[in-house]
């Protein structure tokens, strides 16, 4: 096992570098540059040509990209062009934290919901919570996030007032009143980015459950007499989870890459609100280390869902 995750990471070396040269030329294109929005036309031209020129954006683009290739190998993501005097390791990091709380709370709502509903449905086909649960996956995965945030924004916070519309915390809170105001304002963000996950999910487990309890060693441990919930949960839920797994290793990078759209419906100081800033502000260094991230998130998700095949499945061996 550790040889195999040493070969998968050092995989990731030229896999992130051609992301990096990727990102890079994606950011470049983008007309403008980080002056553009805020140019006023009674400081001389030649002031914001100097600026500029001092930070390089004059240069040739192959040697821009190196200029932050050579700070990222030792660490160094630069300065942002936006916040100056500031890392962008320190933006990036305290912006980070939320979103990452964010998708870690998204991530459980959708399991707890996904698995027991899915469950059910496949022991239960055609029944009516079978059918309601149909119908809400459709839906889930029809209604955009953006406009399931803005109504649970009206029921829940403007027309009940039963959670925050806006912000991660309220007040300086310590200790255990912090925690508890932090689930509080993850509650609808966490619902809006987890809606897709909770009716793919479910769908996956229903129609995988329903595959397996039809399978021979299914009908073989009915016939030797083993009891219904140690064929469910040793047996049948067990098997299913192989392909949720398999999804779960993309679904870290799409639950903070979804978190753009919800944390802006929100005002959630997260990853996806300073991307967005950053893109609009052309803050090139902050956009390289935001997508180098998510891109990593990707890589090592799909690393942790294979090794969560070894667990699963005896059968799955990496010697």
């Amino acid at each position: 096992m550790a040889q195999y995750i040493i070969r998968r990471i050092l995989v990731f070396i030229p896999m992130l570098f051609i992301l990096t040269i990727i990102i890079f030329s994606l950011a470049k294109a983008a007309p403008g540059d980080p002056f553009t929005r805020n140019i006023d036309s009674s400081v001389d031209p030649e002031v914001y040509e100097q600026q500029r020129e001092a930070l390089g954006l004059n240069d040739p683009l192959p040697v821009q990209y190196f200029h932050w290739l050579g700070g990222f190998v030792t660490g160094d993501f630069g300065e942002s062009l936006q916040y100056k005097g500031r890392s962008v390791e320190s933006i990036v990091g305290e912006r980070a934290t939320n979103t990452v709380y964010l998708s870690l709370f998204a991530l459980f709502i959708t399991f707890i919901f996904a698995i027991p509903i899915g469950l059910y449905s496949a022991r239960n086909p055609y029944s009516m919570l079978d059918y309601t649960a149909t119908t809400f996956g459709f839906l889930g995965l029809a209604i955009p996030n953006f406009f399931f945030g803005l109504v649970a924004i009206y029921v829940f916070s403007i027309n009940l007032g039963w959670f925050p519309a806006q912000g991660s915390v309220s007040g300086n809170t310590e200790g255990i009143a912090r925690i508890w105001d932090r689930l509080h304002h993850l509650v609808l963000p966490g619902f809006t980015l987890g809606l897709a996950g909770i009716a793919t999910y479910m769908r996956y487990v229903r129609s995988e459950v329903m595959d397996i309890m039809e399978s021979d060693y299914i009908r073989t441990a009915k016939a030797k007499g083993m009891s219904e919930s140690n064929i469910l949960y040793k047996h049948t839920l067990r098997n299913a989870l192989i392909p949720i797994i398999t999804l779960l290793g993309f679904e870290l990078g799409i639950l903070l890459g979804g978190a753009v759209i919800t944390e802006q419906v929100f005002n959630y100081p997260g990853l996806g609100s300073l991307f967005i800033d950053s893109i609009v502000n052309r803050d090139y260094p902050v956009i390289m280390a935001i997508n180098l991230l998510l891109g990593t998130t990707i890589l090592f998700g799909n690393l942790l869902a294979d090794i969560l095949y070894s667990f699963v499945d005896p059968r799955i061996r990496y010697d």
